[in-house]
C-alpha cells in the first residue's frame, strides 16, 4: 500500500502542535533539540538532515521518513544524495530497512511532484 507522506507530514505536524497545547515545554524541548541538530555547523544541514533520513529509515519510523525527506530537500538535498542514503541505511538495517527504503523513495517522488509545482 502506498502512503501519502505529504499527508502524514500534514496530520503529524497538525498533531504534534496540538500536542503542543497539552505538554508544550516537551514540544518546546523536542523542537530546540531538532533545531539545534539541525543548525549548520561542521556538517551541513542537509547532511544531518541525511543522516536522520538514514536511522528514520533503520528503525522503522514511517512519520520520521516523511519529515527527514521534506527537510532533506529543503535542505538542498538531491534525489540521488536521499537514494544513496537510503542504501546506506538498507545496509545497515538488511530487508526490514529494503522495505522502508522504499517507502522514504516514494516520500522522495511524491515530494519531488509537489516542489515542481
Amino acid at each position: 500500500m502506498i502512503k501519502d507522506h505529504s499527508k502524514q507530514y500534514n496530520d503529524l505536524s497538525r498533531l504534534i502542535k496540538e500536542l503542543g497545547t497539552k505538554i508544550p515545554e516537551t514540544i518546546e524541548g523536542f523542537n530546540s533539540l531538532h533545531k539545534a541538530s539541525t543548525a549548520e555547523g561542521v556538517l551541513s544541514s542537509k547532511t544531518k538532515e541525511l543522516i536522520a533520513l538514514g536511522i528514520a529509515i533503520t528503525v522503522r519510523c514511517d512519520g520520521c521518513i516523511a519529515f527527514h525527506v521534506r527537510d532533506a530537500i529543503k535542505s538542498g538535498a538531491l534525489s540521488e544524495e536521499i537514494i544513496e542514503t537510503i542504501g546506506v541505511a538498507v545496509m545497515m538495517g538488511g530487508g526490514p530497512a529494503l522495505m522502508y527504503g522504499c517507502e522514504a523513495l516514494e516520500a522522495l517522488n511524491q515530494f519531488a511532484i509537489l516542489e515542481d509545482n
